[in-house]
Parts: structure tokens; C-alpha cells; sequence
């Protein structure tokens, strides 16, 4: 359920019963013939979905994130990497201040590993609670199941092209594009990387089958769903 539907009074009566909560991490920035929220629209449905029959609170996804290879691409924002610590390390204390004890962050950009390693930094000052971050779009059952669809998918690509990200009128090619290299990205700056990379995706068929993506889809929200349940303390 989203916190955004609910008022103070019934967190607080929530709380009475249960410590669990989600938060979801995104990113804004290219995502070629995609929506430039592609990461936070995905990770704040696949959330909501595998939490809404649980009764757990999903908070609003954190929608900017750390991407300044992008840059170069009008509409990308990346934040610093101290202040997106900090903004996560103050999001955790006042969830802990309100109450709840059993959080996890379900990640759906790249750049924001390093999210785990604030979790894992706050957790030491606060031994009553528990952290997880689920990288949703490459945890196991999800990345086994892109991979029995079609093993070229990257960034961009076919493997993020859901109905709820598509950007309305747009048509994207219908060709395959062949993998950039990814270690020359690596050292690039933001021009280089737009000048490389083109239009944004990395690797493979721009779509694919709404069957074939929903199937996915469906692999995300129950692998979510099952960490949000089992595997605390």
C-alpha cells in the first residue's frame, strides 16, 4: 500500500503490529525511446505490486540518483554521491525514527549501489534494525529469466521496455543493436559516452512481446514480494 494513500494515524496504528517498509531507488536519466523515469517508475510499481498484498507501506521511490556518464543527455539529473549517502542515510534515520525497523530498498538504477554500503553503515549505529537492498532488475530469478528471453539485453533495451514506461507516440527501431564497448564507456566523459553510445542503448532489440515482458514482470514483483516476507532477523 502507498504511504502517499495513508495518514499519520494509520501508520501509526500499522506500526502497532508490523515494522516493515519499502522504499524504492531510482535514477532520471536516458533510457533512449524510453521514459527518462524508466528506473523509478519501474522500481516504485514492481514495489507497490509485491507489496500491496502483504499490507506493507511502499514510500514515494527516491527518483534522482547518481548517473554522470548521462550527462550529456538533455533531462538526465544525477545528485553527488555525498549528498545521495546522506539523503539516504537521513531517509533511513527518520523511518527509524517513526517506528519502523525492517526496511528494504528496492533499487532499480545501476549507479546506486552504493545505497547498500550507507544500509550497511547505518545499521552498525543502529542495531535494531535491518536494511536489505534487492537490485530488482538483475536480482536471480528475474536476470534468469531475461536470459532464457534473450542474453543480449542491456541498459536500455528491450529488457526495460514495459507498457508502463514507454513514452506515448514514440516508436522505437526494430532492429538489433549490436553491444557497445562497455570498458571504453567506463573512461569516458559524458560527451564521449553520448558520442559512443548514441542513442542510449547498449545492447539488443529495442522491444519485444508484451507476453514475453509481462512474464518478467511477473518474475520481479513475486521475487520482491518474497524478500519483503522472509529473510529478516
Amino acid at each position: 500500500m502507498r504511504i502517499s494513500e495513508m495518514n499519520w494515524i494509520q501508520v501509526e496504528a500499522y506500526l502497532q503490529h508490523d515494522d516493515r517498509a519499502v522504499l524504492p531507488l531510482g535514477s532520471t536519466e536516458q533510457h533512449a525511446y524510453l521514459s527518462l523515469g524508466t528506473d523509478a517508475i519501474l522500481a516504485q510499481r514492481v514495489a507497490e505490486e509485491a507489496a500491496e498484498p502483504l499490507g506493507v507501506p511502499v514510500f514515494p521511490v527516491v527518483s534522482y540518483g547518481l548517473t554522470p556518464s548521462f550527462m550529456a543527455y538533455p533531462g538526465t539529473v544525477s545528485i553527488s554521491l555525498r549528498t545521495y549517502a546522506a539523503m539516504i542515510g537521513e531517509i533511513l534515520e527518520s523511518l527509524h525514527t517513526s517506528g519502523f525497523r525492517r526496511i528494504l530498498l528496492v533499487n532499480g538504477h545501476g549507479g546506486n549501489t552504493p545505497a547498500g554500503t550507507v544500509a550497511t553503515e547505518w545499521m552498525a549505529s543502529h542495531p535494531d534494525a535491518q536494511v536489505r537492498i534487492h537490485h530488482w532488475w538483475n536480482a536471480p530469478r528475474v536476470w534468469a529469466a531475461v536470459q532464457r528471453t534473450d542474453p543480449l539485453a542491456s541498459h536500455a533495451s528491450w529488457m526495460e521496455n514495459f507498457p508502463w514506461n514507454r513514452v506515448h507516440g514514440v516508436t522505437p527501431p526494430q532492429e538489433q543493436k549490436p553491444p557497445v564497448d562497455v570498458d571504453r564507456l567506463r573512461i569516458m566523459n559524458p560527451a564521449g559516452v553520448r558520442a559512443l553510445l548514441g542513442d542510449g542503448n547498449y545492447a539488443g532489440l529495442y522491444e519485444r512481446g508484451d507476453r514475453e515482458m509481462l512474464q518478467i514482470w511477473q518474475e520481479g514483483v513475486e521475487e520482491t514480494r518474497a524478500l519483503i516476507e522472509g529473510g529478516w532477523r
